[in-house]
């Protein structure tokens, strides 16, 4: 037992291989905060990408022939976002287009007199159907490129798999979701379009 412990005690003094060890306790935290500064960095940079993109494609869709090459513009976002995103497994892209008469409208509810003060259209209470749909909608805007000077909400969804796969480590989703929206105008090619009807809740 004397023996063992004095064995021991020569081994105390050796020093080398001592900074592989606290290397080894160190690595895994600090290249999980690498892969993590990465990850939001890329995110960044995509969110910065998809904006400029956007952009351009809500100018281009606000042309005369913008709503029918709407299909074809939203393929030029496409074609320019998955390079910078990881393609396998395919990322899914979701392409929103909303109409309203002005920019104050949009995502804005349709008017409504509210005659009993609950805060909703009911009991017959007058509505302007801006949207022609028939019913009170929180959202007056109309789906598609819409008219001649109409102002456009176009909105790009994209959720696509992270850069790195240490999601699952701290908890967080393993896809990575960003989105960009912009405003414009349609050109005036034409008159635009009249849209509202006096209508009553039910």
């Amino acid at each position: 037992m004397r023996r063992l412990i004095k064995k021991l005690r020569v081994f105390k003094k050796h020093e080398a291989g001592a900074a592989l060890v606290e290397f080894a306790l160190v690595a895994p935290v600090l290249i999980l905060l690498i892969m993590g500064m990465l990850d939001i960095g890329h995110k960044i940079y995509a969110t910065a990408i998809l904006q400029g993109s956007v952009q351009k494609a809500a100018r281009d869709a606000s042309l005369d022939d913008g709503a029918a090459n709407a299909g074809a513009i939203d393929d030029r976002v496409r074609e320019l976002m998955l390079p910078i995103l990881q393609e396998e497994p395919i990322s899914s892209f979701d392409f929103n287009r909303r109409n309203y008469s002005n920019f104050s409208d949009v995502a804005k509810p349709e008017d409504f007199t509210d005659s009993n003060n609950d805060g909703e259209c009911n009991d017959g209470e007058p509505y302007d159907d801006s949207n022609g749909n028939d019913s009170w909608d929180e959202d007056r805007g109309i789906s598609g490129q819409g008219n001649a000077k109409d102002a456009v909400l176009y909105t790009v969804r994209i959720t696509y798999p992270r850069l790195f796969p240490m999601a699952g480590m701290i908890g967080l989703p393993e896809d990575q979701i960003i989105e960009a929206s912009t405003v414009l105008r349609n050109q005036p090619f034409g008159g635009q379009a009249a849209r509202g009807e006096a209508k009553t809740c039910t």
